[in-house]
């Protein structure tokens, strides 16, 4: 996958630079720019994002995990997929600044019980809580293991988690589980499943690094491992360390027993074996608690609602008495007495008295028709408009609304039609005739128009159409054509529409843009042999190419462990792309030789046996204290196959 730093993921995540990329996805610190906080964010591998079942499984398990609240796990804070720029499937968790298990590992090598214990009690803590909720890890390990800068342990990647009821295979992501494989416990690798119990299995090969600072196994690839976790058993710490504590001895053996009917049952089990190592072998030692966040109390302010309406209402007061105090009487008085004093004048002759007066009347008498008309108009208006009822505004009211404000008025309504608006809700009231400020005489019917929201129309289904048809099928529903792209489909023959987009069902505007997509038929893809080469290298290389992979092991004579036996299909220079390739993986021969077990002790020469997957029998015979091997049936050197039953007698 390339190099995603830089690009803002979602419209919200800025990518700052990558801390980590596994075979599934890449892990990046950025920034949440919405909240302004540092997040680390995974994002899946583009040939794994293109596998639709894979990825809605991804999204399901990461909602189950993001359930999970525990202080020593790393927190989920989103999901999603990035809808522009590049394409990409994305979990957002917290950022935790520090230094993973593996780090420290490398740095210090092995580590003592006390250290040991003391990173992996709060790690089996949290699996505890995830088994208590129905929820499997399944990706154990020194890397998902973080050490925050103040101290803080805790257990990152549940992204990859799944309900233990639902199972898992190796078909799915066989490429992930071989990234992880020193880890994997004999069932996941024999049979693709895993449950509580391989969750114990991982951590009790992390337990073993821990306390001799090394891998049980090491191998030339990731199925040579494998092989040996299926038919080698990880012996004791203390037989390559030295003091290693009983105690933990025996928790290894326990947790990492090819049976898994041996182990510990769940976290819980396995927490609880843990603790009491911690007090064995240190018995003075106090379990530490965490303690709870206690919110703090609000604090309570006096309101000053009241206060500031005494204010408003003293400075009113004040206002009112400001204005009734004004010398509104003088005013007056003073008013009078000019017009008294305008009214005094010297005496005139007798003919300008008539020339004035004979225009005052002319005056009076025009005046008076302009009244008359205008009484007259008044009637009018009163006996044809004045008389009817005024109409309230009522639109943006429902229909019930409307009928209550006019109803008092004596008036009545009537939907004349039913009509789509992108600004009005649906139920409401678009217009009214008469409209708002509009008369009408008691008893009179206002006509409106409601509102059925906004118009949206669903894109048809036109997937399987010719391209004709499907133009017609969208202009039919009131939709435009856009621009045509191709895409390859294993559905859908080549020159038929694949899809629309937007999708069919989508509700979108009349008129709005549908983008078609021609199909281009099933991509064809060579497919090489990969017969006697690594399983993990076919595997990678398929997976790459845009195939699915399917695992399964058998024993071969003529084939090296971890090499292909056989691949179905074999190979050709066309083959569909997506298909399924089967693989089977040599275990190695199917036969095995008696080893010479005389003078071992029980345990060594069972551990012997079965270690090359023999079962064993064990006879005791005479008095000595201290027995060792007498007796091997059958005998040393006998060629026998794997699952035979071997007697060892002791004396």
């Amino acid at each position: 996958m390339s190099d995603l730093t830089g690009e803002l993921i979602d419209g919200r995540y800025q990518l700052e630079r990558l801390i980590a990329a596994g075979g599934m996805a890449s892990i990046y610190k950025a920034t949440d720019t919405r909240l302004d906080r540092s997040v680390a964010v995974k994002i899946m591998h583009p040939h794994l994002a293109n596998d639709e079942e894979f990825v809605n499984r991804f999204i399901r398990e990461a909602k189950a995990a993001a359930a999970l609240t525990h202080p020593n796990i790393v927190a989920i804070q989103d999901q999603g997929w990035n809808e522009g720029g590049s394409p990409a499937v994305f979990i957002v968790m917290e950022y935790i600044e520090g230094f993973t298990l593996r780090e420290l590992l490398h740095e210090r090598g092995a580590l003592s019980a006390d250290d040991v214990l003391r990173y992996m009690v709060p790690i089996v803590s949290a699996l505890a809580e995830a088994h208590k909720r129905g929820i499997l890890h399944r990706d154990i390990k020194p890397e998902n293991i973080l050490i925050s800068k103040d101290g803080r342990v805790k257990l990152a990647d549940f992204g990859l988690a799944r309900g233990a009821q639902l199972g898992a295979t190796m078909t799915v992501e066989s490429s992930v589980v071989l990234g992880s494989v020193s880890y994997l416990s004999p069932e996941q690798v024999q049979r693709g499943i895993s449950d509580f119990r391989s969750d114990i299995y991982s951590v009790g090969v992390v337990l073993f690094e821990l306390l001799t600072g090394k891998k049980p196994y090491d191998g030339e690839s990731p199925i040579q491992i494998a092989y040996r976790h299926v038919n080698d058993r990880i012996p004791a710490p203390s037989t390559i360390t030295a003091n290693v504590p009983p105690s933990l001895d025996a928790i290894v053996l326990s947790a990492t027993s090819p049976n898994p009917d041996q182990r510990p049952r769940d976290a819980g089990a396995m927490l609880a074996l843990l603790r009491t190592a911690q007090v064995e072998i240190d018995p003075h030692k106090r379990q530490l608690s965490l303690e709870l966040d206690i919110p703090v109390a609000m604090s309570k302010r006096r309101s000053r609602k009241n206060l500031g309406e005494v204010r408003i209402g003293s400075a009113v007061a004040d206002r009112v008495r400001t204005l009734t105090s004004s010398p509104l009487a003088a005013e007056s008085t003073m008013s009078t007495t000019g017009r008294n004093a305008r009214n005094i004048s010297t005496p005139e002759s007798t003919s300008e008295v008539r020339r004035r007066t004979s225009k005052r009347v002319i005056r009076n008498r025009f005046i008076a028709l302009i009244l008359v008309a205008g009484i007259g108009i008044g009637g009018a208006w009163y006996q044809f408009i004045g008389s009817k009822i005024s109409i309230p505004s009522i639109v943006g009211m429902t229909k019930s609304d409307a009928q209550s404000t006019l109803s008092p008025l004596g008036l009545s309504l009537s939907v004349i039609s039913n009509s789509y608006s992108e600004d009005i809700p649906k139920g409401m009231i678009i217009s009214s005739d008469p409209g708002g400020g509009g008369h009408l005489s008691k008893g009179g019917v206002v006509k409106l128009v409601i509102s059925k929201g906004p118009e949206r129309i669903e894109v048809p289904v036109i997937a399987g159409m010719t391209p004709d048809a499907a133009t017609a099928s969208l202009i039919a529903a009131g939709l435009k054509v856009g621009t045509t792209t191709q895409s390859f489909s294993t559905t859908v023959a080549s020159g038929m529409i694949v899809d629309a987009d937007p999708v069919a069902g989508t509700p979108v505007r009349r008129n709005s843009i549908v983008n078609l997509v021609l199909s281009k038929g099933i991509q064809q893809i060579a497919l090489s042999s990969y017969v006697g080469l690594s399983g993990d290298q076919a595997n990678n290389e398929l997976t790459a190419a845009g195939f699915k992979v399917q695992s399964s092991f058998g024993y071969s004579d003529s084939v090296p462990a971890g090499n292909v036996i056989s691949q179905n299909p074999s190979s050709g220079p066309a083959v569909p792309a997506g298909s399924t390739v089967i693989l089977v993986v040599s275990q190695g021969s199917e036969t095995v030789f008696v080893p010479n077990l005389y003078s071992l002790n029980q345990l060594a020469a069972t551990t012997a046996l079965e270690n090359l997957q023999l079962r064993v029998k064990v006879r005791k015979i005479g008095s000595k204290k201290v027995k060792t091997v007498t007796n091997i049936s059958p005998r040393e050197g006998t060629k026998v196959k794997r699952g035979s039953t071997v007697t060892i007698t002791l004396g």
